[in-house]
């Protein structure tokens, strides 16, 4: 490749970055202040993904989004299952320091998703495994994505009081109720649940975030126990949890909220 093609490979990377960033089209003004770039320097490359496919012109909006090739890249990541293969070498370190039976989750919906689970050499017989889906206000997984999502977009995953299954008699039941909870994690750093999901075992669990600071799985650790109202945080097992999340953010391009 000729040296001098590189900076304005960087420039293009960096303007798809930018509206991968935004939740909708982006006027072409709108990026170049974003990215400190001259306007014309900015045409010129829109164009040229768009001769590619990288972006589309809506010409009627004035403005640009992405196009079906960033979309074909997207998914071909996807096939990949980057996320699973980079998460299970981390989870397995959580594993032998916790000695506990550690999860990767992902949001589907308002229910959470298991795509990784690590046992430990004695592990203990739970609901959780690949493949299985739970309420997503009930798990520690589940509300430590939620935590970090706005307002409007919990609204949505949750509109009635119909979407607040219970499984045990604990946990939110209402917006309201989750609201506070997650208000709640917020202050402390991390997300709990005790009993919500399975009698008799609790859960710790911390967010990985994406490159825009969006969480887009979750780490997490469930053991048994067993004491009723007790609400205890586990501090420093939040600690290892949280390291591992922020291990996993870090490798795949991710920074913090």
């Amino acid at each position: 490749m000729n040296g001098g093609n590189v900076p304005a490979l960087r420039r293009g990377l960096s303007l798809l970055g930018a509206l991968a960033r935004h939740a909708g089209p982006v006027s072409a003004a709108a990026l170049a202040r974003d990215l400190e770039l001259p306007r014309s320097t900015t045409y010129h490359l829109l164009a040229e993904l768009e001769a590619a496919g990288f972006v589309v012109h809506l010409p009627a909006e004035r403005r640009y989004g992405l196009g079906i090739a960033a979309f074909e890249l997207g998914s071909a990541y996807l096939r990949h299952d980057p996320l699973e293969r980079l998460a299970g070498p981390i989870l397995r370190r959580l594993v032998d320091q916790a000695g506990h039976n550690a999860h990767l989750g992902v949001l589907h919906g308002n229910e959470l998703l298991y795509l990784v689970k690590e046992r430990p050499a004695r592990p203990e017989t739970l609901v959780t495994d690949v493949g299985v889906r739970l309420p997503a206000h009930l798990t520690a997984s589940g509300r430590a994505m939620l935590a970090h999502l706005p307002h409007a977009h919990v609204r949505a995953l949750f509109p009635a009081a119909s979407a607040f299954v219970n499984r045990t008699g604990r946990g939110p039941r209402d917006l309201a109720s989750l609201r506070r909870a997650l208000t709640a994690q917020r202050r402390l750093g991390w997300a709990v649940e005790d009993g919500h999901v399975t009698e008799g075992f609790a859960s710790v669990a911390h967010p990985v975030f994406d490159h825009g600071g969006r969480p887009m799985a979750s780490i997490s650790v469930t053991f048994r126990h067993v004491c009723d109202g007790c609400e205890q945080t586990w501090p420093e097992l939040a600690d290892q949890v949280r390291r591992a999340a922020d291990e996993l953010t870090s490798r795949i391009g991710g920074r913090q909220a």
